[in-house]
């Protein structure tokens, strides 16, 4: 004996229309073949609700059902049609071969949603009216996008337009100049896009991977003498960093894991002399300084010589 629709979607006799609709989305969305893929329980309580929300969706079937019950025209001993154990009359769709192409539109986007759902014949295995229709792919598009710095180091969207429509796309942190990003049909309303990324150059900050660069200008007695100096970093922080006594010019210095995606900050020690000559005080000053603290600093290298 088939189960009483009522029972179906748990709903009584003197539920309202949209007290239906929504007791029919709770359960189809619950049992959809997709969302539980290989359980034929689930797939034939599928069909249960589907046969079910057919006879209270449909005013005159509800008041033949209502006073006639299974006996009625239409169902097993009258006709035939309610399906005893969730099977379909015919197979597919309730009501077999005589689905209605704009009631099964409108019964997809009921369950669906609005814009951008797929095909109806999507649902019904590409079948309407005994036809199969296949809907051509598009050929995916390429682009390009230009993505600042910090958007491709700490991840964030850019918007892009594609045919009038602005659709923000979401950049990974991280992301490599060159790196290509795709874009669904879904979103663009037409066909795939394939976004080849450009990163954007960066006024101080210069990138290698995952680890950043900085180049920290020292005066000649902040190299000497040591001291602290604040940075910023590519995370948006400023910090105080010691500056070792005797720095050199092109030193570096690491600020771990204050990269990108977990790489490191550099600190590229740059020494700025005074431009121009000097007074005749801070000269004096100078040599008497270099007599004191005698170099060779070319003597390292392979083609100093004596290190003069």
């Amino acid at each position: 004996m088939p189960r009483d629709p009522y029972d179906v979607l748990g709903v009584s006799k003197s539920a309202t229309a949209d007290e239906i609709q929504k007791a029919y989305r709770k359960l189809s969305k619950k049992h959809h073949p997709d969302r539980n893929p290989g359980d034929k329980q689930a797939d034939a309580t599928y069909k249960e609700v589907q046969a079910a929300y057919e006879v209270l969706s449909d005013p005159a079937k509800k008041a033949n059902y209502d006073q006639f019950g299974h006996a009625g025209p239409g169902f097993p001993g009258g006709g035939g049609g309610f399906p005893g154990g969730g099977g379909f009359p015919g197979g597919g769709f309730p009501g077999g071969g005589n689905v209605d192409p704009q009631a099964a539109d409108e019964l997809f986007r009921t369950f669906f949603g609005g814009g951008g759902t797929p095909d109806v014949n999507d649902l019904f295995g590409g079948r309407r009216g005994g036809r199969t229709r296949h809907k051509p792919r598009r050929e995916p598009v390429e682009s390009e996008v230009t993505v600042p710095f910090e958007v491709a180091a700490a991840g964030g969207s850019v918007t892009i337009e594609v045919g009038g429509r602005q659709i923000d796309v979401k950049v990974p942190a991280g992301i490599d100049d060159g790196k290509k990003l795709r874009v669904p049909a879904e979103a663009t309303g037409s066909a795939d896009v394939i976004l080849r990324v450009r990163v954007s150059p960066h006024p101080y900050f210069r990138r290698e991977g995952a680890d950043v660069y900085l180049d920290v200008p020292l005066s000649l007695s902040e190299a000497v003498l040591g001291g602290k100096v604040e940075v910023p970093t590519v995370g948006g922080e400023r910090l105080d960093v010691k500056v070792p006594p005797g720095t050199s010019g092109g030193a570096r210095l690491r600020l771990r894991g204050k990269g990108v995606a977990g790489g490191d900050q550099y600190l590229v020690f740059k020494v700025m002399v005074p431009p121009g000559a000097v007074d005749e005080k801070s000269r004096e000053l100078i040599e008497e300084f270099a007599r004191l603290n005698p170099q060779s600093p070319r003597a390292g290298t392979p083609w100093g010589g004596g290190g003069k």
